[in-house]
């Protein structure tokens, strides 16, 4: 018996992994044929993987001291075969399973749901005085902060961010969290240029102008170093590229962005300049540092990020194809699932409920 926390989704967020699964079969997917390996569902699945929502029952076997009714929580969707067998389950980097998906892409019951079951233990109590909406945010939180910590970042270093979609701009967050002194980021959209000034970028540059070259621009100002770390959030041939060439030398390409093609990787790019080519898989049991930070503090102003809120019934029009054709008026586009009013509860939370169940 897996005991097994399920909420009332408050508020569910539309990721890129979302538009590209809205259109193809992802790999960590299953298929209307293959059931997913760990959760044995074939399509079609519920979607969603970014949501918050508030507890309002607890079964048996869950631990009520962690979680109670009426609390505010969010999710770490991350799903893989914790079997004994397995030596990256065995050693917690659940990330690296083979076999690993998410809830809402692999099956288990997705945010785009009024009502959904998961695993207690990805449960996490939302900070005190973090709202829901921005609660749907810390999934995306959670993927910057993973890539973040993984490109060994150093107090003072010098960063490029390459796009400033969600994933992008909560990297700039991180990365000055984490200490960068400079950041630039590198964008076509004038919205989220916008926000990358808001959210603390040094220096915004704009890839689409005829006269632009970032890496001459990163030299320029780095000393013609270049930058210590480069985060391509973008995942495109031409962001690849501009990233090994802004690098300095032995400095750090990270690769965040979900690609949709096989790029072609210059490699003299990466060996003469010795540079580290780092990729990075979601999470690794970052959710509770991360929300560490975010009860610090550490985090104001993430609502900015959320540029529309919708009802489940215009999923398709106002969400997934507004970010895919609006791209320059939107960064984060929250679904809610049910347009119900919630019951209220002694604390203030909304709804939801925490039940036991096998999965």
């Amino acid at each position: 018996m897996v005991h097994a926390a399920s909420h009332t989704v408050h508020r569910n967020g539309i990721c890129g992994s979302d538009l590209h699964f809205y259109f193809s079969i992802l790999p960590v997917a299953p298929t209307t044929l293959v059931p997913h390996v760990v959760t044995g569902e074939t399509l079609p699945i519920g979607m969603g993987h970014e949501f918050s929502g508030t507890i309002t029952e607890a079964g048996p076997g869950v631990d009520t001291t962690r979680l109670g009714v009426g609390q505010n929580v969010v999710v770490e969707p991350l799903v893989s075969c914790m079997k004994s067998t397995c030596p990256f389950c065995v050693q917690g980097s659940r990330n690296l399973c083979r076999h690993a998906t998410f809830v809402g892409l692999g099956g288990w019951g997705g945010g785009l749901a009024e009502f959904t079951c998961v695993d207690q233990n990805l449960v996490y109590p939302l900070p005190q005085g973090i709202p829901l909406d921005v609660g749907a945010l810390m999934e995306p939180l959670a993927v910057a902060w993973h890539a973040v910590k993984r490109s060994n970042i150093k107090g003072g270093d010098h960063v490029l961010i390459l796009g400033a979609g969600p994933i992008g701009l909560l990297t700039l967050r991180v990365a000055r969290v984490f200490g960068a002194a400079w950041i630039a980021v590198s964008e076509p959209a004038l919205k989220r240029r916008d926000l990358a000034e808001r959210h603390g970028a040094d220096t915004v540059y704009d890839p689409a102008v005829a006269s632009a070259d970032v890496p001459m621009a990163i030299r320029e100002i780095t000393g013609d170093r270049g930058a210590d770390v480069v985060f391509d959030c973008a995942g495109t041939q031409r962001t690849l590229d501009t990233a090994f060439q802004a690098v300095r030398p032995r400095g750090n390409v990270v690769n965040v962005a979900v690609w949709e093609n096989r790029p072609t990787l210059d490699i003299d790019a990466v060996t003469y300049k010795e540079v580290t080519f780092t990729g990075v898989m979601a999470y690794d049991r970052d959710h509770r540092e991360m929300l560490d930070a975010v009860a610090e503090g550490k985090f104001k102003g993430l609502e900015d990020l959320i540029t529309r809120r919708i009802g489940l019934e215009d999923f398709v029009e106002k969400g997934i194809r507004a970010l895919i054709h609006e791209k320059d008026q939107h960064v984060k586009i929250l679904v809610h699932p049910s347009q119900r009013e919630p019951p209220s509860y002694p604390s203030g939370a909304s709804s939801s409920r925490l039940v036991s169940s096998k999965l």
